[in-house]
């Protein structure tokens, strides 16, 4: 029997345990430790709440999660219940699937001021993440300025730029729809330091814009290279560009919608100003060198805000004793080894990059991997060693089916129309499971 460890129950951690469970069958045992007491990360709290049939792929990960060989152990935190050093005691493999889910820092003057926010802390505000629940997004202001130029920067554009009947079928918590329902915001700016033909946005997020009830998007088309250049591009960076495009040519059909969301190229944050919070953002423009790297021209202006938004990127949180390269924001590892016996798989491995099924593949190379180095196991105690320690400890593990219970109750709290609402404090998950 061979026993296995995954520390993260996001997609790359569910993906592992299905192709640890096509190569081995029976003859394997695979434990999903998560630090939250309800599975799927990134499909629960990362994917916009609107979105809800990308969502729909935990349903795969639930089949994974039911069959007797894989077993959901939540509401331990690696590090401080249990070290990456036992479970490699324990297990045959252990296998980090945490993902990446802390904001690369914004490194300029004034982005430690009162309105400066990550997009990890913004989205997992919205999707009802425990750890920023008690998030206060400054959304009285007429102006926010959101930076970077991928998906999750139209994400957080589109959320606040709804209306309220708009997140029917979502499953939104209630204190960020009831913040958004007083919003101010009038404007909404995404910036990006290179051009349209550089954005990191697929045409399905960015065809959304144009169909929202309230407001519409703003393009200059100056920023843009002729027409005819788009032709080399791959087929849907094309077709993002081709809708960046159209925006601009329904310009008078849209325009009595009041809020923008106004695309700013070449746009390089080089300050935030304000006392004691955001008040004004300082942006320098910037043109392509011959690499097509993005360099500041020293031409600046401003853009007054009440709140900026950054949307950089994300860094996998270090877990100590375990190898860590700084610069990206990933474990160490070399194929998804990191050390013997220890291993990486999807964001953890490769840095945030790729889309939810990018993990598939991922996962199931990490146990090709795995395989060709454990070979039959160790005989190593596995679950039941893990279940005596934390016996030990008087740690008390939440299983999939106390999940499903929890599911439950947020199903059955949801307002009209909502799939679902969500619990937001531990404490409450835990109070759930005994209901």
């Amino acid at each position: 029997m061979r026993h296995i460890a995954i520390i993260g129950s996001g997609p790359a951690g569910y993906y592992s345990a299905e192709a640890a469970q096509k190569k081995y069958g029976d003859d394997v045992q695979v434990d999903i430790i998560d630090r939250l007491p309800v599975p799927f990360g990134l499909i629960r709290t990362g994917v916009a709440p609107d979105h809800q049939s990308i969502k729909a792929v935990s349903r795969r990960y639930e089949k994974t999660a039911l069959t007797d060989n894989v077993r959901f152990v939540g509401n331990i935190t690696v590090g401080e219940d249990v070290s990456v050093e036992e479970l490699q005691g324990l297990y045959d493999a252990v296998i980090l699937a945490t993902g990446a889910p802390n904001d690369r820092t914004l490194d300029i003057k004034g982005g430690d001021l009162d309105g400066v926010i990550g997009s990890a802390a913004f989205v997992g505000w919205y999707n009802g993440h425990p750890d920023f629940a008690d998030l206060d997004p400054p959304l009285d202001g007429k102006s926010v300025a959101i930076i970077g130029n991928g998906n999750v920067a139209l994400d957080v554009a589109r959320i606040i730029a709804k209306t309220e009947s708009e997140f029917s079928g979502s499953d939104i918590v209630a204190h960020a729809l009831d913040k958004l329902k007083q919003s101010n915001v009038e404007k909404i700016s995404l910036l990006g330091r290179r051009g349209p033909h550089q954005i990191a946005m697929t045409p399905k997020e960015l065809g959304e814009l144009g169909h929202l009830d309230r407001a519409r998007p703003v393009i200059d088309m100056r920023d843009f290279p002729e027409e005819g250049d788009d032709a080399m591009l791959e087929p849907g960076m094309r077709k993002s560009v081709t809708h960046l495009r159209s925006f601009f040519t329904r310009a008078g059909e849209l325009r009595e919608k009041p809020v923008t969301i106004d695309f700013d190229f070449y746009a390089m944050p080089v300050a935030i100003e304000g006392d004691g919070k955001v008040e004004k953002l300082i942006i320098e423009k910037t043109e392509l060198d011959k690499d097509m790297r993005s360099i500041g021209t020293g031409q600046r202006y401003e853009l007054d805000c009440s709140m900026v938004i950054s949307c950089i990127g994300y860094r996998t949180p270090p877990i100590e004793g375990v190898p860590y390269e700084h610069g990206r924001g990933r474990f160490a590892n070399v194929d998804g080894r990191i050390l013997p016996g220890l291993y990486c798989v999807g964001w953890a491995r490769r840095g945030p990059s790729g889309t939810i099924g990018t993990n598939k593949p991922d996962g199931f190379a990490i146990i090709e991997t795995v395989a060709d180095d454990i070979g039959s196991g160790d005989n190593r105690e596995g679950r039941m060693g893990l279940d005596r320690l934390l016996d030990r400890r008087n740690v008390e593990a939440v299983t999939f089916r106390d999940w499903k219970k929890i599911e439950e109750a947020e199903i059955a709290n949801a307002r009209d129309g909502a799939p679902r609402e969500k619990f937001t404090d531990v404490a409450d998950m835990i109070a759930a499971r005994s209901n």
